[in-house]
């Protein structure tokens, strides 16, 4: 599918002239774009406002040098990003990611993201992302608290609990958000709702740890229910094995599907009994080893090194949970060979548009990024709402919350594709149901 509007394509001309060199961010405004094709023709004014040259272009992009010492006296210096997208609902939302492959474009990419995403929560949030190409892994947990409080050092003149509120993405766990959250106190004076994921201890929300693995789930059960499908007895695959995924293990598993397969950046696991979500827990959460160890202990395991070979594995669902783009058109291919019949994208955009085309073609249900993951964010902004009412809530009531929310996104993208005449197409759902409330908000605030 092709941009065809042609005030959508002479946009993403523009976009592609000043973008040139960030493949991620145009994968994305294209993706959206396409969608919108059917709203934007029902709604000339946006043209004559210009609001689509707006919603692609961030209102602020923060850029910094992140100077700190290693334990051996010697002077790093990394890179540091936020993108402040689109604050038209709400402050900006959205994570911090500390990996060697942030740049510029990477940041762009996840924060136009964001901004359907934290729409389709329904909560008051826009869209942001942050990161440094700083690596944690490897680093003594004296190296990452030097490197955070340098690097919040810098962002904290550019955020607030009503201005701007990051949280943690791939790179940055709970004790990174600690590290950063003390160091923002130390330098403003205040103890406010700035960052979310912080710990139980100092303002931080249950389940929140859980909150993207199980709203994955339940976002891709309501979409399954909705098409007489169910969890019940059927074979997952799941990529990754950081948060989202455990959580995700954890969630299908309570739903009565069998996880089979796991991975990390070196490889992945195959255990036809199940996995067993115990073991994994202490490797990655208590002993931060690779996924590998897990066949040592566990005989009729199998170890595969490279990532791509999972999706060659049967399953009747696959959940990718790990990054973007794992999943090209010939894993997409592999997948429907093998009866795969359901995708929920748990990572940001972890299909390529090639692998969405096969899985739409081929008539499997799939539910996209900005949708079936937003259960991370909506937590997040539950806890935004916990620390303003001064206050916390059960782990049951934030779960309640969170399933409510998931269920909420699934029929807003529902209902949306049957709205513009594309029913079962959750992409185009999810970008118009994320994009009206945006688009709404952006015509009431004037030119700004």
């Amino acid at each position: 599918m092709a941009i065809s509007n042609s005030y959508l394509k002479s946009v993403f001309e523009q976009v592609q002239k000043r973008n040139a060199n960030e493949p991620e961010f145009l994968q994305a405004v294209e993706e959206v774009l396409e969608s919108l094709e059917p709203v934007v023709e029902a709604h000339p004014e946006y043209e004559e406002v210009g609001l689509i040259e707006r919603l692609v272009e961030p209102e602020r992009v923060i850029y910094f040098r992140v100077p700190w010492v290693d334990d051996n006296g010697k002077t790093q210096v990394n890179r540091g990003f936020r993108v402040q997208f689109n604050s038209a609902i709400g402050p900006y939302k959205g994570g911090l990611r500390f990996h060697p492959s942030v740049y510029q474009g990477i940041i762009k990419f996840l924060g136009f993201e964001q901004i359907f995403k934290n729409s389709l929560t329904g909560l008051p949030i826009g869209g942001g992302k942050g990161g440094s190409d700083f690596d944690p892994k490897g680093k003594s947990d004296a190296e990452v608290m030097r490197f955070c409080q340098s690097f919040m050092t810098e962002l904290c003149k550019h955020i607030g609990a009503d201005t701007d509120v990051p949280a943690g993405d791939i790179g940055v766990g709970g004790r990174e958000i600690g590290y950063m959250f003390g160091q923002y106190k130390r330098l403003r004076n205040e103890f406010t709702g700035v960052l979310t994921g912080k710990g139980l201890t100092y303002g931080g929300s249950l389940a929140r740890t859980e909150a993207t693995g199980y709203g994955l789930c339940y976002y891709t059960d309501a979409m399954l229910k909705a098409n007489g499908k169910s969890f019940e007895g059927k074979t997952v695959v799941i990529s990754g094995s950081g948060n989202v995924a455990i959580y995700a293990t954890e969630k299908a598993t309570a739903l009565g599907a069998k996880v089979v397969a796991l991975s990390d950046s070196n490889g992945y696991i195959y255990d036809k009994n199940g996995i067993d979500l115990d073991c994994v827990k202490q490797l990655k959460e208590v002993e931060r080893k690779r996924i590998k160890e897990y066949a040592a202990t566990h005989p009729d395991a199998e170890y595969h090194e490279g990532c791509s070979g999972i999706w060659t594995i049967p399953c009747d669902i696959a959940l990718p949970c790990a990054t973007q783009n794992e999943i090209n058109e010939e894993s997409a291919k592999a997948l429907v060979k093998n009866g795969c019949f359901a995708v929920g994208e748990g990572a940001n955009m972890p299909s390529t548009p090639e692998a969405v085309a096969v899985f739409q073609s081929n008539g499997v249900l799939f539910g996209p990024a900005k949708a079936a993951n937003a259960g991370g964010v909506a937590t997040s902004a539950l806890e935004m709402s916990q620390n303003s009412m001064r206050y916390s809530w059960t782990f049951e009531e934030v779960d309640a919350k969170l399933k409510d929310i998931m269920e909420g996104i699934f029929e807003k993208c529902d209902t949306a594709s049957k709205k513009y005449g594309h029913e079962g197409n959750y992409v185009m759902g999810a970008n118009i149901a994320g994009f009206e409330k945006v688009a709404d908000s952006m015509m009431a605030h004037g030119i700004v």
